[in-house]
């Protein structure tokens, strides 16, 4: 293998169990440097990073690495009941060190060891480096946020010093300071790293972007704002070339109707002539077999040419790719600005976090709600929706509400998308909520999908869809973390959503880019207590 290459993936193919195809002669080889993998949900990032890192087995073709592959999967989950050294596997070297420190000269000590006789320094070096430092290395993971265990987990990967990196959504339930600690890792990471994510922040600190889609792979040099660029022009010459090749087919299908309608006019004067035999019969028989001849090559030469017009029309229609928006008129969930639309009032949580005195909504504001993992957002958020009741205080809505949770466990598993969207709108015609349902891209027999069968993109799509098409209309949306698991055209779909609704908008979240193109109004910090801020307020942490 080349030294140049660190990851070759050869005539890779793998179908699921079922017999579902997820790639099928897969051709991709990844270098030094950090490379952001991206594509639609169900594309198979994830698929191909398991298979990298061999924890699934191709069914043909073949992956070779060059060297140790780290690999941070997209759910990570941790034994609450190991100590901190172990889960980032150094407690056996550091428990050989102190025993030596403490005269144990035993062998197996120092075969234990090896070289590594700063692991504990190393350790806490890097948990301070993440913005763990504060934990220590005694402390039990059931005592940690699932932020911190992600880090954690990154923590003991990078302490392995594999040669390989490979990162799988590693931004979801980061807060903000825990994610910049996270960017600061990525840059200065110096191996081989592929990270899957839909987190532009991150995807703008890589050196390329390689697009999985339809089971191969196209590379752009440069960040993901790059890749979008080179996107841009790549879907304006693709669409400029369908039309030529529109136009094109358009002439095709009028000369071959010229062509037909000239025929007819022959045939019909052959047709006179043998009619009135105003020519001897031999010679009007080899007209005749001449003209047809003649008429066959000449339907033959248009039809194939009318057909290579087609063919090329498909083919640029091919490349322009399908990047359906959700358009969506929502004229019942405007709010007056002068209107009230919520009051929080000396308001205590069941788990400690409080807003003091009162902090009232008015109108079509859009609050972004942030601050760090287990401050009590989704809290407070659950508080405001009525699904928990707070320690003291009142919050109260004054314009009907709705509360999209992270776990998207509003739908029914066993109905189809329109029969959820029914339970919401129980006085709407069957045609108007399929009518309404096509505008969230549920057309068809989409709309009779169980809801038990869609994809993550898909069911994001279709709660979306049952909140904001419910009776009567929400005119206070509350979203709480609503980027996780979405691809980048799921979140465009659902900031194109959020920009035809008119009412009040909170969204719990630590994706500033995100919240900042939803045109946020108000920022408010959470941090025991809830405070106003700015986000140039909040800076970097410490």
């Amino acid at each position: 293998m080349s030294q140049t290459l660190s990851i070759t993936c050869t005539s890779l193919s793998f179908s699921w169990p079922d017999g579902t195809s997820v790639f099928d002669d897969l051709q991709v080889a990844f270098g030094p440097g950090r490379t952001g993998l991206v594509g639609v949900n169900g594309s198979g990032k994830s698929t191909l990073l398991k298979l990298i890192a061999g924890q699934l087995a191709p069914s043909a073709g073949a992956v070779r690495v060059a060297g140790e592959v780290g690999h941070l999967p997209q759910n990570v989950t941790l034994d609450t009941t190991l100590r901190v050294d172990e889960a980032l596997g150094i407690a056996a070297t550091r428990a050989a060190v102190h025993a030596i420190e403490a005269g144990d000269a035993a062998e197996e000590h120092f075969s234990t060891v090896g070289d590594d006789w700063d692991v504990e320094e190393r350790a806490e070096a890097m948990l301070g480096e993440l913005g763990l430092g504060h934990i220590g290395l005694d402390r039990s993971i059931g005592e940690v946020s699932g932020g911190e265990s992600v880090l954690l987990r990154l923590a003991a990967l990078l302490l392995r010093r594999p040669d390989v990196l490979l990162l799988d959504e590693p931004t979801n339930n980061l807060d903000l300071y825990a994610r910049r600690r996270l960017y600061a890792a990525v840059e200065a990471w110096s191996g081989v790293m592929v990270v899957v994510s839909h987190d532009r922040e991150l995807l703008d600190r890589v050196d390329q972007i390689a697009d999985l889609r339809s089971g191969e792979v196209v590379w752009f040099g440069g960040n993901f704002t790059a890749y979008e660029e080179a996107l841009a022009v790549e879907q304006e010459a693709a669409e400029r070339m369908v039309r030529v090749a529109e136009a094109d087919f358009r002439k095709q299908k009028r000369e071959l109707a010229d062509a037909q309608v000239k025929l007819a006019r022959r045939k019909r004067y052959g047709q006179k002539m043998w009619d009135t035999k105003r020519e001897p019969k031999i010679v009007m028989g080899a007209r005749k077999r001449a003209a047809q001849e003649s008429a066959g090559k000449h339907r033959i030469m248009h039809e194939e040419k009318l057909a290579e017009a087609r063919e090329r029309l498909d083919e640029a229609v091919e490349a322009v790719r399908d990047d359906d928006e959700i358009r969506v008129d929502l004229p019942r969930t405007a709010v007056p600005p002068g209107r009230s639309v919520l009051t929080l009032r000396d308001l205590e949580l069941v788990y400690g976090a409080r807003v003091a005195g009162a902090l009232d909504l008015h109108g079509p504001e859009r609050i972004a709600l942030i601050g760090r993992n287990g401050a009590g957002k989704t809290t407070l958020l659950r508080t405001i929706a009525g699904e928990l009741d707070p320690v003291s205080g009142e919050a109260t809505a004054h314009v009907p509400l709705r509360f999209l949770p992270q776990r998207l466990d509003v739908l029914d598993e066993e109905l189809t998308v329109a029969e959820n969207v029914a339970r919401f709108a129980p006085d709407a015609t069957n045609n108007r909520i399929r009518a309404r349902l096509a505008r969230f891209l549920f057309r068809g027999a989409r709309a009779d999908q169980p809801a038990g069968t869609l994809s993550g993109g898909e069911r994001f799509r279709a709660t979306l869809a049952a909140l904001l098409l419910a009776e009567p209309a929400p005119q206070l949306l509350m979203l709480d973390e609503p980027t996780n698991n979405l691809d980048m055209a799921s979140v465009r779909r659902l900031t194109t959503a959020l920009e035809s609704y008119e009412g009040a908008l909170i969204v719990a979240g630590h994706d500033v880019p995100f919240l900042e193109s939803i045109g946020i109004t108000r920022w408010l910090l959470l941090e025991g207590e809830l405070r106003e801020t700015t986000p140039d307020a909040l800076g970097h942490p410490a």
